[in-house]
């Protein structure tokens, strides 16, 4: 076996240490701006910290949530666009906290590529900080690793970790869900992080350019599936400090068919009434390219209401005109979702 004479280094192997600690470097003035009471914001060090005796609660849980952003990654390669995927981020799993009444606490990140450009590093963890901001929550450490021969050069993948706090009176879904119930839609941003892979399927069948454009859109279909994620944190915060809430739902994967039930006792259901919110143009191409059924398009995709809230009728006196209500809760058999006036949801 011959032997070269020249010397091995890491980063003659595909790993640049000096990279890392740029990154590093360069993204301490980013997530300063994020730091709570009881949150160490100085990254660099083995774990984050958090000390729970500098916030005020008296039985609390924590509750955590661990997701990605999917195949969503692959449109922010494609249009080389990356300072908006780290929202999408952040909102999938504060979203999926505050559904449970909690609020954020902190954020932990991962990012993964086969080789480490610090820029769009950058762009990247920008924001997740500016998502971390808008859930209110720090954003206390991470890890970057590359991993040649794992990841290709140009690419790279996300995930992270997220804790939140909630007094154990106050965790959701409650008890109370009775039949009677409203459902108030709040809409969306767009698309989210879910249903890309379906997305981008029908694109390359149908020869679409992400820089192609919609009727009715004022962007790019690029720059328009790749609007982030809302952040609804302080929104269904405030809804909990104002009026009775019984629950929440996060309409992620699976669409308001198959996110509701996951808040229902087992003997109610929920009916919504598609008349009552107008399907987004995105959404309606979707639909119109792809040929999806009705059915299925609500329970693959958000079709505009990224969140719902389930209240007690009597609460609608004073509920803010800006909510829509979208239906209402129903005796059943099976906690399913029914849907009436379906025929014209296309428009």
């Amino acid at each position: 076996m011959s032997q070269s004479n020249s010397k091995i280094t890491y980063k003659s192997s595909g790993v640049d240490i000096d990279s890392g600690n740029e990154l590093v470097k360069r993204i301490k003035s980013l997530v300063k701006p994020t730091q709570i009471p009881g949150a160490n914001t100085n990254i660099g060090g083995f774990g984050g910290i958090f000390d729970l005796a500098k916030i005020n609660y008296k039985d609390p849980f924590l509750v955590s949530s661990t997701d990605g952003v999917g195949t969503k990654l692959k449109l922010a390669y494609e249009i080389n666009k990356h300072d908006t995927i780290g929202i999408d981020l952040v909102a999938m799993y504060v979203n999926d906290l505050v559904v449970q009444g909690a609020k954020p606490l902190f954020f932990l990140d991962y990012f993964a590529t086969g080789k480490l450009n610090v820029d769009m590093a950058e762009d990247v963890i920008k924001g997740i900080a500016e998502g971390c901001l808008q859930a209110g929550c720090a954003l206390i450490g991470g890890e970057t690793a590359e991993m040649p021969g794992v990841y290709n050069k140009s690419e790279y993948d996300l995930a992270g970790f997220s804790v939140g706090i909630v007094e154990r009176e106050k965790l959701l879904p409650t008890n109370n869900i009775a039949e009677g119930d409203v459902v108030i839609g709040i809409p969306s941003s767009g698309i989210h992080s879910n249903g890309f892979s379906l997305i981008r399927h029908v694109m390359k069948e149908n020869s679409i350019s992400f820089d192609d454009t919609v009727e009715g859109v004022d962007k790019s279909i690029g720059k328009a599936l790749l609007a982030p994620t809302k952040v609804y944190v302080k929104e269904c915060l405030c809804l909990m400090e104002k009026y009775q809430v019984n629950a929440f739902a996060h309409i992620t994967g699976g669409g308001l068919t198959e996110n509701i039930p996951r808040v229902l006792p087992s003997n109610l259901g929920v009916e919504i009434d598609c008349s009552s919110w107008k399907l987004p143009k995105i959404f309606k191409w979707i639909a119109e390219i792809a040929n999806i059924e009705k059915e299925e398009m609500l329970r693959t995709l958000n079709c505009g209401i990224g969140m719902v809230a389930i209240l007690p009728e009597s609460e609608l006196k004073d509920l803010n005109e800006s909510y829509n209500v979208i239906g209402k809760v129903i005796k059943k058999e099976n906690n399913s979702v029914t849907y009436k006036n379906i025929e014209n949801f296309y428009g």
